[in-house]
């Protein structure tokens, strides 16, 4: 249950932090949820994942992180949702979290609460990532600020960009995701009218997404009249990447493919010719795999366009909670 009261020393504790004290942040998808506290100096400590599921809403799991970590309430928080976040009202797209913004800031005791799309947030960490944390797949190295793009598949498929501007960036707050996907070859067009079978209209985050690869295997498995497991994700990744299940690699190969050419797409569209970085739950785990993949073939099949796109690098992110250091960083924008 949330509490809402404070004793006599937590109210003079609090009244402490009211300036420069530790700051609430938070990165929530359609599974997990990772809360962490950051100081006035930038600092993230204490980052903990709870399982969406097993709480009724936002105000309820950071009440439960910061009593399991013996934390005062913080003064302000950003938290970040993969999900459309401009209203009061937000639902979230992939699990069954329905709240009021206003009512979660009341909950919480909060004078400050920000509430930004979860990949806007991992935009706003490029610029603090450090080259250790980045995996170059193909282009030139950048110099100098220009537009980068973000993309991950994860429960969904989030997209977000960073624009340059007098000195700092602007963060770009997308539901590109959700946008029609482009499909090549013949191979590709029966997976397609197959999955258009089983859902209807194909977005890319209805294939590039951790859902989405079981639902290509199950198209795969379709077309090919051999046997459809119900495979977790993780399992579809395990057995295509160690070579057991033919119908696995088809579905993990094609994952692959389909998000180069979305990724070349949206590169396009945003001229994003500072990179484009991949993070979400899905390619980062993927290692070697992925970079002997076509991603990087289909991103710059662009035809006229091809040697335009040929020279943007691909960065997958590999640091841990990135998306937390874009939420500190967007408190910090006041």
């Amino acid at each position: 249950m949330v509490k809402s009261g404070r004793t006599a020393g937590q109210a003079a504790k609090h009244s402490e932090q009211v300036s420069g004290g530790p700051s609430l942040i938070a990165d929530i998808g359609g599974t997990n949820a990772r809360f962490a506290i950051t100081t006035a100096d930038g600092k993230i400590s204490k980052a903990r994942t709870l399982t969406c599921a097993d709480y009724r809403d936002p105000a309820h799991a950071a009440q439960s992180y910061l009593d399991a970590q013996g934390l005062v309430r913080p003064d302000q928080a950003c938290f970040a949702f993969a999900c459309p976040t401009h209203d009061d009202r937000i639902r979230m797209t992939n699990n069954g979290w329905d709240f009021s913004r206003a009512r979660t800031k009341e909950q919480l005791g909060l004078q400050r609460l920000e509430i930004i799309n979860d990949f806007m947030a991992l935009a706003l960490s490029l610029p603090h990532l450090t080259a250790s944390s980045l995996q170059q797949i193909g282009g030139m190295q950048q110099v100098g600020k220009l537009p980068i793009g973000v993309v991950g598949p994860g429960t969904g498929l989030g997209v977000s960009g960073l624009i340059p501007h007098k000195g700092d960036w602007i963060p770009l707050d997308s539901e590109g995701g959700h946008a029609s996907l482009a499909i090549s070859g013949d191979r590709e067009a029966s997976l397609l009218l197959t999955l258009e079978g089983l859902y209807g209209r194909v977005s890319a985050e209805r294939v590039l997404s951790g859902p989405g690869l079981k639902a290509l295997y199950q198209a795969v498995c379709l077309l090919d009249g051999v046997d459809y497991e119900d495979l977790a994700p993780s399992e579809i990744v395990m057995h295509a990447t160690e070579g057991e299940n033919e119908s696995c690699r088809e579905a993990l190969n094609t994952f692959c493919a389909l998000l180069g050419g979305f990724a070349g797409d949206f590169a396009l569209t945003l001229g994003a010719r500072g990179g484009i970085y991949i993070g979400g739950g899905i390619v980062p785990k993927l290692g070697d795999f992925f970079a002997r993949s076509t991603f990087r073939r289909r991103f710059e099949d662009k035809g006229r366009l091809s040697g335009y796109v040929a020279a943007i690098p691909c960065y997958v992110i590999t640091a841990d909670y990135p998306a937390l250091t874009g939420a500190a960083a967007y408190l910090k924008r006041g």
